[in-house]
């Protein structure tokens, strides 16, 4: 297959390619085509990836797959089976902003979650739907697996433009379903699910089951504050809140639940995590460019120190994350297992972003995948991934509290695809209005005077947001 990766110089391109080159994913991708706007990371990252390569021995580099980078989208896309899209508009000084703009206004800064997650959505789409355009222009049986944050909400707006061939991928949930089980004792069998209970839309989802052998070990785990405190999700929460709650939520709710522990930790740190990521990578891809052999080296052990401050705030001073957690091997891999999938590989279970609709590989719909939110709606859910494409496993229907918290945020993610809308009905004040509703409408927000300061913040910060209510492209 080829695949081309939108965000070509983008920091964790070096995992894919990793993947590509060794282990159950070797063989699969025959050309890696990297595109980018900015040279000069792809610059950096060819460096690294030659470098990976340069550690193996000569060969094993025949099999890895031929590398070209580009600058030109029409190059990139033409003959092209899948993209990878992993793209910052605003690179990490607009991640700063939308952390700083929000935290300014005494609101959590975070860049997926929250006021900051519908700012970054507001630049995100619409460079996507670029994306998406030229995919129907060059490529237009192509799959396009969808890494740009907001992971939903940006798939959500894609989904209009490709259909079927579009899904959204994010490790945070998965991740959480292994280290459970693996606290649990249990057991997933190789591309399963079997036993797995989760729902939600993405960075807001719940296990509710986890069970083997006919019994649900969750609640079994949920009682046992040793175990819990053996893995990353089960320690941000008080033993007693997930035993009353009855489910594991993903490590993002703790934005929802701890909002205001959460504030005070990003507070005291003296830098964002935007700020934070922003100069090590200004320090680093120049001498990413220049290392040569060394290259690679160089990158693991920035990808450790980053990977070593993620959600830094919710951990008490000094608690290093597990090692599993540092090692990497999250996302790319579910990208890629989706994409063995989809090329006949086997089929697999994955839990993805896609449209709330069951049915079957043929096509007939059954029930909603998640009860109670809309079917058309993208949701985060196990899915089962075949060369006929991608279906929603059904799920139960959430609690009461949780349902009406999906319910809020899906809200605000339609709204936000509103103001990003290119249908030809879409005025440049009907789109202001959808952002500054999508502001006012979140739960971390939930006041309209505090929206009308957050939208005049970002437009401050971001001008393009002033073309787009004009209606520029």
């Amino acid at each position: 297959m080829r695949l081309m990766i939108a965000g070509g110089g983008g920091f964790r391109v070096p995992l894919v390619y990793r993947a590509l080159c060794a282990g159950p994913f070797a063989g699969l991708v025959r050309e890696l085509v990297l595109y980018d706007v900015d040279p000069g990371r792809l610059a950096a990252i060819n460096a690294v990836l030659a470098s990976l390569a340069g550690q193996h021995p000569p060969g094993a580099a025949a099999n890895f797959p031929a590398i070209r980078a580009t600058t030109s989208l029409a190059e990139a896309l033409p003959g092209t089976d899948l993209v990878f899209a992993a793209i910052r508009p605003g690179g990490t000084a607009g991640r700063t902003a939308d952390e700083r703009v929000a935290l300014d206004l005494g609101l959590l800064g975070q860049e997926t979650t929250g006021a900051g997650g519908i700012s970054y959505a507001l630049r995100s789409i619409p460079r996507m739907l670029d994306l998406a355009a030229q995919m129907r222009q060059h490529c237009p049986d192509a799959w396009l697996l969808n890494f740009t944050n907001p992971a939903g909400m940006v798939t959500e707006a894609l989904v209009p433009v490709l259909g079927g061939k579009v899904v959204g991928i994010c490790d945070s949930a998965s991740g959480l379903v292994h280290r459970a089980a693996r606290a649990a004792g249990v057991a997933l069998p190789e591309g399963r699910l079997d036993g797995v209970g989760y729902y939600g839309l993405n960075h807001l989802g719940w296990l509710y089951r986890l069970a083997s052998g006919g019994r649900d070990a969750l609640p079994g785990l949920l009682a046992n504050a040793d175990a819990l405190a053996g893995f990353e999700e089960g320690r941000l929460f008080p033993q007693p809140f997930l035993a009353g709650l009855g489910c594991l939520p993903n490590e993002y709710l703790y934005y929802y639940y701890e909002t205001e522990r959460a504030l005070a930790g990003i507070r005291s740190s003296p830098t964002t995590r935007g700020e934070s990521i922003d100069r090590q990578q200004s320090e680093l891809y120049p001498r990413l460019a220049a290392a040569g052999r060394e290259a690679y080296g160089l990158w693991d052990s920035a990808r450790r120190s980053r990977e070593e401050g993620y959600l830094a705030e919710a951990r008490p001073a000094g608690e290093r994350r597990d090692e599993t957690d540092l090692a990497g091997g999250g996302y790319e891999r579910v990208a890629l297992a989706v994409m063995r999938a989809l090329s006949g590989g086997g089929a697999a279970e994955l839990i993805l972003n896609t449209p709330n609709t069951t049915g079957d590989a043929r096509g007939r719909a059954a029930a909603p995948a998640i009860p109670g939110l809309p079917a058309d709606a993208v949701v985060e859910v196990p899915c089962r991934v075949t060369p006929d494409g991608v279906v929603p496993l059904a799920q139960e229907r959430p609690a009461p509290a949780q349902l009406a918290l999906l319910r809020q945020v899906k809200d605000v993610e339609r709204l936000v695809v509103a103001a990003t809308s290119r249908d030809a009905g879409s005025t440049g004040p009907g789109r202001r209005a959808a952002a500054l509703a999508a502001f006012a409408g979140h739960p971390l927000v939930g006041s309209a005077d505090l929206a009308a300061k957050l939208l005049a913040g970002y437009e401050d910060a971001f001008p393009e947001l002033q073309g787009l209510w004009r209606g520029e492209p």
